[in-house]
């Protein structure tokens, strides 16, 4: 694949020394190698152009180097224009799940750019619409969840046309990309990234809702109780009781810039590998 990346913006993870560092030493070779780079606020680098989240759209942005943990990665896919390639690096993370390489890897990493020996791994992404207003796109994850804690709402569900009512705390949909994240952490499986289909898991459910995979339709959500909904574990946004909540697939995928390819990735992040 020939070289085509002549603009980076470049994301790192909040008040990590190690990000910066890792940036500017990015920032300075692609710029040995006449690449324009542009630093996403917080970001600020007397050698690079500084820019607003909101105005990346507005520019000709060919990749954006995401340097950080997950939670930087995740933060880089709500940056629009929604189709713009990530490259994460993970630098302060934990297990970086998300990630293709480590800090140091750098060399490999802007030589490989370069030679055009990188590819892109599309994934599926969705969108919550609450009473027609639209969320920010999640890469991993929607979770819906009450928001008093001494009143347990009954949560009305429906998928392929069926509706589910049950009581419980809330439930997570999650994409296959996310079903390693907080549906994990529950006891959910795990899907193979590269399955177009969803994960619902039941939080806390009386009558034991079981954990479900389905094709990738449309859910519908309607709590009997004010709750809370939230994307990708970073926006959050209010939702009254009996507000209608649509949870559809994002028209866009994610595009992650890989460099080698990995058959089962997520049990090497996980460390099984």
């Amino acid at each position: 694949m020939p070289n085509n990346i002549q603009n980076v913006a470049i994301m790192t993870k909040v008040n990590s020394d190690e990000a910066y560092q890792t940036a500017k030493r990015v920032n300075l070779i692609l710029q040995q190698k006449k690449i324009n780079v542009f630093a996403i606020s917080p970001l600020c680098d007397d050698k690079m152009t500084s820019v607003s989240v909101k105005s990346v759209k507005d520019l000709d942005i060919d990749l954006i180097l995401a340097i950080g943990g997950d939670g930087t990665t995740l933060k880089a896919f709500r940056t629009p224009p929604f189709q713009i390639p990530v490259l994460s690096i993970n630098i302060g993370g934990h297990k970086g799940i998300l990630s293709e390489l480590r800090s140091g890897s750098i060399d490999y990493i802007i030589r490989s750019l370069l030679l055009g020996n990188h590819f892109y791994d599309c994934r599926v992404r969705i969108q919550a619409s609450i009473e027609g207003v639209k969320t920010a796109p999640a890469l991993n994850d929607i979770l819906v969840t009450r928001v008093n804690l001494t009143r347990t709402p009954i949560l009305s569900v429906t998928i392929m046309g069926e509706e589910v009512k049950e009581r419980m705390d809330g439930i997570i949909i999650s994409t296959p990309t996310g079903s390693t994240g907080h549906s994990f952490s529950i006891g959910s499986p795990v899907l193979h990234e590269s399955l177009n289909s969803i994960l619902l898991s039941p939080l806390a459910s009386v009558n034991k809702l079981p954990f479900l995979v389905l094709p990738l339709e449309d859910v519908k959500i309607k709590s009997s109780h004010d709750s809370m909904l939230v994307v990708d574990g970073q926006e959050t946004h209010r939702i009254s009781a009996g507000q209608n909540v649509t949870i559809s697939r994002f028209p866009i995928d994610a595009r992650f810039l890989r460099m080698r390819k990995r058959g089962a990735r997520q049990l090497e992040k996980l460390g099984f590998k």
